[in-house]
């Protein structure tokens, strides 16, 4: 590694000794616990939401039947003469291809759910921060005619017609 990239990303350099960031077995232990908190914590809030373990079950339905289907398939792949059954393989993989993609449509919506969730939280605990505060404006606007907009137009596009 070269020296400046060592010193753009903060890695020790390559002539001094790494030092080892090893845990103790209790600091290990701590950090379990407090992970399996955080899991726990994730999994009591998202049946909080309506209808997602219906999707849940349906979605592993679906991939279910996706294995068993290629499972099938492909048995009967190798039970018939060969010229047939690079079709019945294709179509096995097919089938294992809509299982996988069930299984990450699952996922996905539950990492959607967490994202949501965490999102909340963040302003749940902005807005217990300070109560009084009012929103902030963002952005000012003015009310013009359709007339006055297009005076504006035209005037910015004769400026840049002029500057270039």
């Amino acid at each position: 590694m070269t020296r400046k990239l060592e010193e753009l990303f903060d890695f020790p350099s390559g002539d001094a000794p790494a030092e080892e960031s090893s845990l103790t077995v209790e600091e290990t232990r701590v950090a379990l616990v407090e992970i399996d908190a955080t899991i726990d914590k994730i999994d009591a809030a998202l049946p909080a939401v309506r209808d997602l373990d219906t999707s849940d079950k349906e979605l592993d339905e679906i991939a279910e039947l996706a294995k068993e289907s290629y499972q099938n398939l492909s048995d009967l792949g190798m039970n018939v003469d060969s010229r047939f059954s690079a079709e019945l393989f294709a179509v096995a993989g097919t089938m294992l291809g809509h299982a996988l993609t069930a299984k990450t449509t699952k996922l996905n919506k539950k990492l959607k759910m967490i994202d949501l969730q965490m999102k909340k939280l963040k302003l749940d605990q902005d807005r217990k921060g300070d109560p009084d505060a009012e929103p902030m404006e963002t952005a000012h606007g003015q009310i013009l005619s359709r007339n006055d907009l297009l005076e504006r137009l035209i005037g910015s596009r004769d400026q840049n017609d002029n500057k270039a």
